[in-house]
C-alpha cells in the first residue's frame, strides 16, 4: 500500500475499519508469519552483529551505551507524544536533572518518567517474559506518574487523532483484548513477532486513558532485552511517519509500513549503540 497517496484522502473520505476487529489477534495474527524468511534473516544477522558488539564491551562501557540509548529513547518516545524537549536539553535533564526554560513541568516528568520505566526493564530483565496483563499496567503507571493520566485499564471512550478509528469502550473486552494480546505474545517463539505484536496491538486496543504508545515501546523493548535483544531508541523516525503507519494499522489493520520502521529502528540501533 502506497502510505502517502492513502494519507492524502481526506480523513471522512477514507473507506477504513472504523471499529475493533474482534477476530484480528485471535483468528488472524495467531495464524500468520510476520515477517517474511528474508527479514528474519536480516534481522537475526543485525542480533548476531550486536552480540558480537557486547562481546569487546566491559561493563562500563556497556551500561555508558545503555544511558545513551536511554536519553534517545525519551527523547524521541517523548517528542512523539508532542513533547518539545530537545535531545540536547533532554541529555541535561536526565543526567543532571536540570529543567529546560521555557517547558512544561509535565514534559520534564514525562521524560523523567521514561529513564526510570527504561531503568525498572533493565533491572528486571524477566519481568515480562512471560508477558502479563497486570504487569502491563505497572510499566504503564511509571511512565504516568505524576501526570493527570489515570491509572489502570480504562472505563470511558477514547478518542484518537487523526483517524475515525473508534478503540473499545468496553472495560470488559478491552481487559479480554489484552489477554488474548499477551496469550498471542507468550504462545510466538520469535522474539522479533513478539516484539512488533507488542508494538501494534498495545496501541491498536488503547488500554488506557493515555500512554498507550510510550507503553506499547516500553514494553516492547522489554520482550527484547529479556532475550538479550538489541532494543530500539527510535531516534530517527519522523513522528508524522511513525502515526502514520500506525493509523493504518489502525485503519486497514496493515502492518507494512510499521514493519518496515521497525526493522529500520532495530538495524539504527544495532549500528549505532553499544
Amino acid at each position: 500500500m502506497d502510505i502517502d497517496a492513502y494519507f492524502k484522502v481526506e480523513i471522512d473520505e477514507r473507506k477504513i475499519k472504523n471499529t475493533f476487529n474482534f477476530d484480528l489477534i485471535t483468528e488472524v495474527l495467531s495464524k500468520v508469519s510476520l515477517f517474511t524468511n528474508a527479514e528474519l534473516q536480516r534481522l537475526n544477522e543485525l542480533q548476531s552483529n550486536f552480540k558480537l558488539k557486547l562481546a569487546k564491551l566491559n561493563h562500563t562501557e556497556y551500561q555508558k551505551e545503555l544511558e545513551r540509548l536511554a536519553i534517545d529513547l525519551s527523547w524521541k518516545s517523548s517528542q512523539i507524544e508532542g513533547n518539545t524537549y530537545s535531545l540536547l536539553e533532554t541529555e541535561r535533564l536526565l543526567k543532571e536533572k536540570l529543567t529546560a526554560e521555557g517547558k512544561t513541568k509535565d514534559e520534564a516528568v514525562m521524560l523523567l518518567n521514561h529513564k526510570e520505566a527504561l531503568d525498572f526493564i533493565i533491572e528486571n530483565s524477566d519481568y515480562l517474559n512471560p508477558i502479563q496483563v497486570n504487569k502491563i499496567e505497572d510499566i504503564h503507571s511509571i511512565l504516568i506518574k505524576e501526570l493527570d493520566v489515570n491509572r489502570n485499564i480504562r472505563t470511558g471512550i477514547v478518542g484518537v487523532t487523526g483517524t475515525n478509528y473508534k478503540p473499545l469502550d468496553n472495560e470488559h473486552q478491552i481487559r479480554e483484548a489484552l489477554y488474548d494480546t499477551c496469550k498471542l505474545i507468550n504462545k510466538r517463539e520469535n522474539i522479533f513477532e513478539k516484539a512488533l505484536l507488542a508494538l501494534l496491538l498495545l496501541s491498536y486496543i488503547q488500554p488506557f486513558s493515555d500512554g498507550n504508545k510510550r507503553t506499547a515501546r516500553m514494553v516492547s523493548n522489554s520482550l527484547l532485552l529479556s532475550q538479550g535483544f538489541c532494543p530500539l531508541s527510535f531516534r530517527t523516525i519522523d513522528a508524522i511517519e511513525y502515526k502514520k503507519a500506525m493509523l493504518l494499522f489502525y485503519e486497514q489493520n496493515n502492518l507494512a509500513a510499521f514493519k518496515k520502521i521497525f526493522i529500520n529502528q532495530f538495524e539504527f540501533a544495532v549500528i549505532t549503540y553499544f
